[in-house]
C-alpha cells in the first residue's frame, strides 16, 4: 500500500476532530438531550466540512458524495422502519398490560440477589432466539427495567445487564443481521463463524455474569413494602392476566419460523392491540378520551392509534409507576431516526472523500504481529462506531480495510470476522451519538453515559478478542510464500 502525504492525512483528520469537539460540547451542554438536535447539527456540520475540503483540496466531484449519501441512507431504510415498529411495540405492549404483567410476575419470582444475573441471561436467551438486540431491549428489556427499579437497582446497572445479555445473544445468533453480515463480508460460513466466536464470547459473558452476580449479592434490595406498592398499583390499574403471554409467545413462534422482522413486529403490534381492547378497555378509553369527544368506538380507536404513534402516560397514583408505564410510541423514535440519517451523511462523506481509507492507514504499522493485527482490527471497528455512528457501516468498512491484510499474512477469514464482531457489533451501544447508543438510550430512557460503565460484556469483548489472539488458541496461520521452504513449495505445485 502506497504511503500517503502528510497533507492528505492532515486534511482527513479535520472533519473527525471537528466532529469530536462539537459532540463533546453537545454532551457537556445538553447532556442526554443532545439527541434532540444538537448531535444531528454537529454531524451535518462535520459532513459539510468534509465535503468542502474534499472538493476544494482533493478535487472529489460532488456527484460522488451525492451517490454515497443516497446509498448509505438507502441501506438503513429497513432499520428505520423497524425502529418505528419498535416504538409501536413499546406502546402497545405496555398499554395492553403485557409489560406490566411481566413486571408483576417478575417482581414476585426473581430474587433481588440474582436479579442482574437473571436479567442478563434472559435477554441473552431472547436475543439468541430472535436475532435482534434492539427488539429484545424494546420488549423484555423494558419489563426487566421495571422489575429492577422495583427491587431498588440503579437505572444504569439494570440497563447494563439488559444490554450485555442482548448483545451477547445477538452476536451469536444465526438470525442476527450483524452476524450474517460479518460472516458474509469475510466469506466465512455462518455457523463456522459463530462457533469460532465462542472462544472469545463465552469467556466474556462468563466474566460478565460473575460480575453481575457479585453486584447482586452485595445489593441490599428494595424494601418488600416498596415492591408491594409496585405490584399492587399495577394490579389496580391493569388487568394482570397470564393470557397476555400469548402475544410474546406468538411473536417468538413467528421468529422461530424465520418470518421477516418487519412482518413479525407488525403482527406483534396488531395482536397487542387486540389484547388491549379485550383486557384493558378502560385504559384505551382513558387514553382516547383525552383527545376524542366522539362515541365509544371513536374513543377506543383514538386510544389505540395514540398508543401506537404518540407519547402516552397514565395516572396510577404512584409517580414511579407512572414513569414505568409511560411510553413514547413511534413519535419517540423520530429524534433517533433524525440522528441515524445525519450519521449516514457523515459516514458517506468520509467514505466518498477517501478520508476514511486515509485514516485507516495510520494503524497499518501495528499489524506485523498476530496480536497487533487483531488489536488493530478491534481498534478500527470500535473507532468506526464512534466516527461513522453505525455498526453496519463499521462492520463493512473494517472488513474491507483488513481483508487483504489478513489474506496476505496467511490468516483465516474467520479470525477477521470474529475480531469485527468482537468490536464493531458489541461496542456500538457505547457511543452516545451512535445509532445504537441513542436507540438504546431512547428505548430504556437511560442515558448512554449512565449505562456505559455497566455494559461489562460490551467492554470486555474487544479485550478478550486481543487476549485470545495473543495466545494463538485455535488460530491457524498458513505460511506465506516467502516463508515456505522450496521443497514444500514444489510439493504444493505438484499437487
Amino acid at each position: 500500500m502506497t504511503a500517503q502525504s502528510p497533507s492528505r492525512l492532515g486534511i482527513s483528520l479535520i472533519p473527525i476532530l471537528t466532529l469530536i469537539i462539537l459532540l463533546a460540547l453537545d454532551i457537556s451542554i445538553f447532556g442526554s438531550d443532545a439527541i434532540l438536535g444538537a448531535s444531528q447539527v454537529s454531524l451535518l456540520f462535520a459532513s459539510g466540512i468534509c465535503v468542502w475540503l474534499a472538493m476544494w483540496r482533493l478535487k472529489v466531484p460532488w456527484h460522488e458524495f451525492e451517490e454515497a449519501i443516497k446509498g448509505n441512507i438507502g441501506d438503513v431504510t429497513t432499520a428505520i422502519v423497524i425502529l418505528f415498529l419498535i416504538g409501536g411495540i413499546s406502546g402497545t405492549w405496555t398499554m395492553s398490560g403485557i409489560v406490566p404483567t411481566f413486571i408483576y410476575y417478575g417482581v414476585k419470582i426473581i430474587s433481588p440477589k440474582i436479579f442482574l444475573l437473571t436479567a442478563c441471561v434472559i435477554c441473552a436467551f431472547v436475543s439468541l432466539m430472535i436475532g435482534s438486540s434492539w427488539t429484545t431491549i424494546a420488549t423484555i428489556g423494558i419489563a426487566l427495567l421495571g422489575i429492577g427499579k422495583a427491587e431498588g437497582f440503579s437505572d444504569g446497572m439494570i440497563a447494563g445487564a439488559i444490554i450485555s445479555g442482548a448483545y451477547f445473544g445477538d452476536k451469536i445468533s444465526p438470525l442476527s443481521d450483524t452476524t450474517v453480515m460479518a460472516s458474509s463480508m469475510n466469506k466465512v460460513p455462518l455457523f463456522e463463524h459463530i462457533r469460532y466466536m465462542l472462544f472469545t464470547t463465552v469467556p466474556s459473558i462468563t466474566i460478565t455474569l460473575i460480575i453481575f452476580l457479585i453486584l447482586g449479592l452485595s445489593h441490599s434490595g428494595a424494601d418488600s413494602a416498596n415492591i408491594s406498592i409496585y405490584t399492587d398499583t399495577l394490579a389496580e390499574k391493569f388487568n394482570i392476566s397470564p393470557w397476555l403471554f400469548i402475544v410474546p409467545l406468538l411473536t417468538a413462534f413467528m421468529i422461530y419460523k424465520k418470518m421477516p422482522a418487519i412482518i413479525v413486529l407488525a403482527i406483534s403490534i396488531v395482536t397487542a392491540v387486540v389484547a388491549a381492547l379485550v383486557l384493558q378497555p378502560g385504559i384505551m378509553r382513558e387514553i382516547g378520551s383525552g383527545i376524542s369527544n366522539g362515541s365509544g368506538w371513536k374513543i377506543m380507536f383514538t386510544g389505540v392509534v395514540q398508543t401506537i404513534y404518540d407519547s402516552v402516560s397514565l395516572e396510577t397514583g404512584n409517580p414511579e409507576v407512572n414513569e414505568l408505564v409511560s411510553t413514547r410510541g413511534m413519535a419517540g423514535m423520530l429524534n433517533t431516526v433524525y440522528l441515524i440519517i445525519c450519521a449516514m451523511c457523515f459516514g458517506a462523506a468520509m467514505k466518498a472523500s477517501g478520508m476514511l481509507e486515509s485514516l485507516s492507514r495510520l494503524i497499518l504499522p501495528l499489524t506485523k504481529t498476530r496480536g497487533g493485527l487483531v488489536a488493530s482490527t478491534v481498534t478500527t471497528g470500535t473507532a468506526l462506531n464512534g466516527i461513522v455512528s453505525d455498526q453496519y457501516l463499521s462492520i463493512i468498512l473494517t472488513s474491507s480495510v483488513f481483508k487483504d491484510i489478513y489474506e496476505k499474512e496467511g490468516y483465516e477469514g474467520r479470525l477477521l470476522s470474529r475480531a469485527v464482531e468482537d468490536s464493531a457489533t458489541v461496542t456500538s451501544p457505547l457511543f452516545p451519538w451512535s445509532s445504537c447508543g441513542m436507540t438504546q438510550a431512547t428505548i430504556l430512557s437511560v442515558p448512554t453515559i449512565t449505562y456505559l460503565p455497566y455494559c461489562f460484556f460490551n467492554i470486555i469483548s474487544p479485550f478478550m478478542s486481543v487476549i485470545v489472539a495473543i495466545t494463538g488458541y485455535k488460530i491457524i496461520r498458513r505460511l506465506k510464500k516467502e516463508e515456505a521452504p522450496a521443497t514444500q513449495e514444489a510439493d504444493a505445485q505438484k499437487s
